[in-house]
């Protein structure tokens, strides 16, 4: 079975429509053959295939090849501004709409909900109901929180509570993360500001010592795990002499490095059988970034562009997926 562990959508019962009193919604639509989303005071047309419609967007899915779909929220729809009991209200209207879309799918869909991290105590308690819901097999979280990165000791509860419950972490990077004024050309703040992002989470991830003090962690990076495997040596040079480098972190970094797992959006072959190289087939999964315009139209292509031998490239496809998600538990 082939397995897109990457794919976002709105439900419906978070939209303005559901409540138009509440600005804080966002609105999505068709307009001339585009579609808007008003969120935030601005209009985005970023989302260049179905964002809403589960049966469009799963039907959307299987012409790409895709036999089983992980989605996931929009990480723009964290909310992790809120205040906390806020945060959980729109966490948890998405997290039970998600587990009606999974169960309804006929097998076509699993997913992955969210929390209001900003309270890790609240999170971790909403994650023990999430991952009792059908369909449900974990969460997603922005690489930081107004500016924390995931390996800050205060979200200690939920990385505990994670691990406990075997709940599979997709770590995606905020939407325009960076404030630099250079980000605003280009359309710097998506193809280097998102990947940077991950990058610097993933490397506090592993130099706190959060991976290698629970191992059981699934998690897994978007984007090929951004920058992060390009700076691999720099952290374990560092690891070898600097006192602040080893504060937390006892074995060589490589070892949380391939701890994490990571998904197939680079849009570069080479740099995919790299990532295989580095830290095994058995860590990479088929994603998309459906339904976004820096994803990848055909992913599955993708992956076969890489040329890696038969019984990686099955991994990478699919098996890896099926056995991190566990969709017969």
């Amino acid at each position: 079975m082939i397995v897109d562990v990457h794919a976002h959508i709105v439900v419906r019962e978070i939209l303005r429509e559901s409540e138009p009193s509440e600005a804080w919604r966002p609105h999505v639509a068709w307009e001339d053959g585009n579609q808007v989303i008003d969120f935030g005071g601005k209009r985005i047309t970023a989302a260049v295939r179905e964002f809403v419609d589960p049966e469009r967007v799963l039907a959307e899915q299987a012409e790409m090849g895709i036999g089983l779909t992980l989605l996931s929220p929009w990480v723009s729809l964290t909310y992790y501004d809120a205040e906390p009991d806020e945060g959980l209200r729109r966490s948890q209207l998405q997290n039970d709409a998600l587990s009606r879309i999974a169960s309804s799918s006929g097998g076509r869909a699993l997913a992955v909900g969210t929390v209001p991290i900003q309270d890790a105590e609240l999170a971790a308690v909403e994650l023990e109901r999430v991952m009792a819901l059908p369909g449900i097999r974990g969460v997603q979280l922005a690489a930081s929180v107004a500016g924390t990165y995931l390996g800050d000791d205060r979200f200690a509860p939920f990385w505990d509570t994670a691990e406990r419950l075997g709940a599979v972490v997709l770590v995606h990077p905020t939407t325009r993360g960076f404030q630099l004024p250079v980000f605003e050309e280009h359309y710097l703040w998506n193809t280097v500001g998102n990947p940077l992002e991950t990058a610097i989470t993933a490397a506090h991830m592993t130099m706190t010592g959060l991976m290698e003090s629970r191992p059981g962690l699934r998690v897994v990076l978007a984007h090929g795990g951004g920058g992060f495997l390009a700076v691999r040596g720099r952290l374990a040079h560092s690891h070898t002499f600097q006192p602040q480098a080893r504060a937390r972190l006892h074995g060589p970094p490589i070892e949380s490095v391939r701890r994490f797992h990571y998904d197939t959006v680079t849009h570069d072959a080479a740099l995919l059988r790299g990532i295989v190289e580095v830290v095994g087939a058995e860590h990479v999964l088929l994603g998309s970034d459906y339904p976004f315009d820096m994803g990848t139209e055909r992913p599955v292509e993708a992956v076969r562009e890489a040329q890696l031998p038969p019984e990686q490239e099955e991994l990478v496809l699919g098996g890896n997926a099926v056995r991190l998600l566990e969709p017969d538990r």
